[in-house]
C-alpha cells in the first residue's frame, strides 16, 4: 500500500513574486487577481502550494519585505476579499498557500515605528533596537548593514540610534520585549485563522541579537565588501531563537496539516539544520545545492551532506531559483539550449525531499539584464556594477508572445525578458519536446511513484565522474535515477534492484523515463546509455 501522502513533504511548492506573475488592472504591477486567473495552469502543472512573496502593505524600499501592516492586504495587490478568493480557489483545486512573514523588521513607515520616534518613553520605543550613542559619539558598536554602511541610523530629536540590519528603512524589532513577542506570534494565528495553510520566514534567526550589543570580532584576511570583514556572532543566530520557534511551531501545530520553513540567514548547512526538527520548523533552506559548481560530484556531494544531516528524523528540502538568486538557467547555461536545464530537472523532482520551483523556471526563463537606470533593487543601486542586483531574476512571468509577454496591458514595473516572444508558456504548452512538458513529465511521474515522492535516498559509488546515480526506495518501490552532467553519451552499469519479499519473486528494472530533447536515454542488459545532459527513470 502506498505512503499516504503530506502536501508539503511528497508535493511541489512553487514560489511566485506576485509583482511579476501577472497584472490584471493594467497598472504593471501583478496583483492577487492575477493569480487566482492563472491557477488551473498550476494545477494542470502539478504543484501542491504556492508560497508567495510577501503580499502585505509596504512602500516597497525593498519590494514587500519592509511591511508596514501584517494583517492587512497591500492594495497594489488586490483587497482581502481577493486573498479569500485565492485560498477558496486553490483549495478547490488541491494547491495550498504559504505566506512570507517578515517579522524580523517593519517598514519605518509602520505605525509601531512612527510611535517609537516620538520620544524615549513611547510605549513603542522599546518595540525596535534603540540605543545611545557610544561615550564619544560614534556608533553603539561596530556592526554592519548587509546593505551596506553602518548597521545603525542616528535620530537627532531622541539622540539616539536604531538598528537595521538590512535598509534604514527596516528597523529591526525588539523580539526580547513581551508585547512585541505576543503580537508577532498573534500574527500567525491570525492567517491561520483565515485559512492559510503555511509559513516561510524570513531571516528568521536574524530576530535575536546579542543582549548586551557587544562588538562582532574581525576576521582575518583581505575582504572587499564590510559586511564580510567581520564574524557574525552577536548579532544574528542567537540561542533564544530555540525557544521562539518551539512555540510558533506549537501554534502552527494546533491547526490541521500546517507548515512552517524557514530562511536561515548567514548559517552554512549545519547551522540550519539545528533549527530543523518535531517541535522546530519543519525544513529550512540551505543554499549548498543552489549554489553547487556544475558537475556529478559536486551535486551528489551536496545533496549527499544536506540528505545525511536530515536522516529519517527529518525532510530535506531543495531549490535552484528564489526571488535573491539569479536563475539557474544563466548560472550553468550559455545561450538558448535547455537541455542542461532538463538534466537539473531531473534530478531537482527526483531527489529525496520537497522540491522549490520558482515562477518561470518550468520555461527556462532567463535573468533580464537591466542597465543601472532601470534598477529598482537596493542591493543593485548601491554596488553596482560589482552586484548588479536582484531585479534580473524578478523579470515579468513570460505567458505568450503578445506585448510584455502576456503579463499586462501597460508598461510592467520591470522591463520584460526581450526573448518573451520565443520564450513563453504558450509556445512550450504547443511544442511536445519543450521543457515545460519535461517538468509536467516529471511532476506527473513523480506525484505516481512513492519511490520518487516518498522513498530513502541511496547516493551510488561515482563510477563515472560525468554521471551521478542514485536509488531512491519505499515500501513497495524501487527507483533508480541516472543523470549525465557531460555534452558526450555516457553508459553506465547498474546493479540490479534489491529483491522483493518473498526472495524467489523475479524483480527487474523496468525503464520509466527516457527523455531529454529528441534523444532518449535507453537501457538494456543492466547497462544505462545516456545521450548528451541525458536523464533516465527506471522503477522496480
Amino acid at each position: 500500500m502506498a505512503q499516504q501522502k503530506l502536501w508539503w513533504q511528497h508535493g511541489i511548492i512553487y514560489q511566485i513574486y506576485p509583482r511579476s506573475f501577472h497584472d490584471t488592472n493594467a497598472d504593471g504591477i501583478g496583483d492577487l487577481p492575477g493569480i487566482i486567473q492563472h491557477l488551473d495552469y498550476l494545477q494542470d502543472l502539478g504543484v501542491d502550494g504556492i508560497w508567495l512573496s510577501p503580499i502585505n502593505p509596504s512602500p516597497d524600499r525593498d519590494f514587500g519585505y519592509d511591511v508596514s501592516d501584517y494583517n492587512a492586504i497591500d492594495p497594489k495587490f488586490g483587497t482581502m476579499q481577493d486573498f479569500d478568493t485565492l485560498l477558496t480557489e486553490a483549495h478547490q483545486r488541491g494547491i495550498h498557500i504559504i505566506l512570507d512573514l517578515v517579522l524580523n523588521h517593519t517598514s519605518d513607515l509602520h505605525p509601531w515605528f512612527q510611535e517609537s520616534l516620538k520620544s524615549r518613553e513611547n510605549p513603542y520605543h522599546d518595540w525596535y533596537l534603540w540605543h545611545d550613542p557610544a561615550p564619544d559619539g560614534d556608533y553603539p558598536n561596530n556592526w554592519i548593514s548587509i546593505f551596506g554602511g553602518p548597521a545603525w541610523e542616528y535620530n537627532r530629536e531622541l539622540n539616539q540610534y536604531y538598528y537595521h540590519m538590512f535598509t534604514p528603512q527596516q528597523p529591526d524589532l525588539n523580539w526580547r520585549n513581551p508585547q512585541v513577542r505576543q503580537e508577532m506570534l498573534d500574527i500567525f494565528r491570525f492567517w491561520l485563522d483565515r485559512g492559510v495553510d503555511g509559513f516561510r520566514l524570513d531571516v528568521f534567526n536574524e530576530y535575536f541579537k546579542d543582549k548586551d550589543f557587544r562588538n562582532n570580532p574581525r576576521k582575518p584576511g583581505i575582504h572587499l565588501l564590510p559586511f564580510d570583514r567581520y564574524e557574525h556572532i552577536y548579532d544574528t543566530s542567537q540561542p533564544e531563537m530555540f525557544p521562539l520557534l518551539k512555540e510558533i511551531r506549537g501554534i502552527v501545530d494546533s491547526y490541521p496539516e500546517r507548515y512552517v520553513v524557514g530562511e536561515t540567514f548567514l548559517a552554512d548547512a549545519v547551522h540550519a539544520r539545528l533549527y530543523i526538527g518535531p517541535d522546530l520548523l519543519h525544513a529550512g533552506f540551505d543554499y549548498g545545492y543552489a549554489k553547487s559548481p556544475w558537475g556529478a560530484r559536486s551535486f551528489g556531494n551536496a545533496i549527499a551532506f544536506w540528505d545525511a544531516l536530515h536522516g529519517e528524523e527529518a525532510w530535506p528540502n531543495y531549490f535552484l531559483n528564489n526571488h535573491d538568486t539569479p536563475r539557474s538557467s544563466v548560472r550553468y547555461v550559455t545561450g538558448e539550449n535547455d537541455a542542461r536545464l532538463k538534466l537539473l530537472a531531473g534530478m531537482h523532482l527526483t531527489v529525496r525531499g520537497t522540491p522549490y520551483l520558482y515562477y518561470g523556471e518550468e520555461i527556462g526563463m532567463r535573468d533580464t539584464r537591466y542597465r543601472r537606470r532601470e534598477l529598482q533593487d537596493p542591493v543593485g543601486k548601491r554596488y553596482w556594477p560589482l552586484n548588479k542586483g536582484r531585479d534580473g531574476c524578478r523579470s515579468p512571468m513570460q505567458w505568450d508572445a503578445s506585448p510584455h509577454a502576456g503579463f499586462s496591458s501597460a508598461q510592467p514595473w520591470l522591463r520584460s525578458n526581450p526573448d518573451y516572444p520565443q520564450r513563453n508558456v504558450q509556445a512550450q504548452s504547443e511544442d511536445p519536446h519543450s521543457l515545460y512538458h519535461f517538468y509536467k513529465q516529471l511532476i506527473q511521474l513523480r506525484r505516481e511513484n512513492p519511490a520518487l515522492y516518498a522513498g530513502a535516498l541511496d547516493l551510488l559509488p561515482l563510477e563515472n565522474e560525468l554521471v551521478l546515480v542514485y536509488k531512491r526506495t519505499a515500501a513497495e518501490q524501487q527507483a533508480l535515477i541516472a543523470l549525465n552532467f557531460s555534452n558526450r553519451e555516457q553508459e553506465v552499469s547498474v546493479p540490479a534492484p534489491e529483491a522483493k519479499v518473498p526472495e524467489n519473486e523475479s524483480q527487474a528494472w523496468q525503464l520509466l523515463f527516457a527523455g531529454n530533447d529528441l534523444v532518449n536515454s535507453t537501457f538494456s542488459e543492466g547497462n544505462v546509455h545516456l545521450p548528451p545532459y541525458g536523464v533516465a527513470i527506471l522503477i522496480a
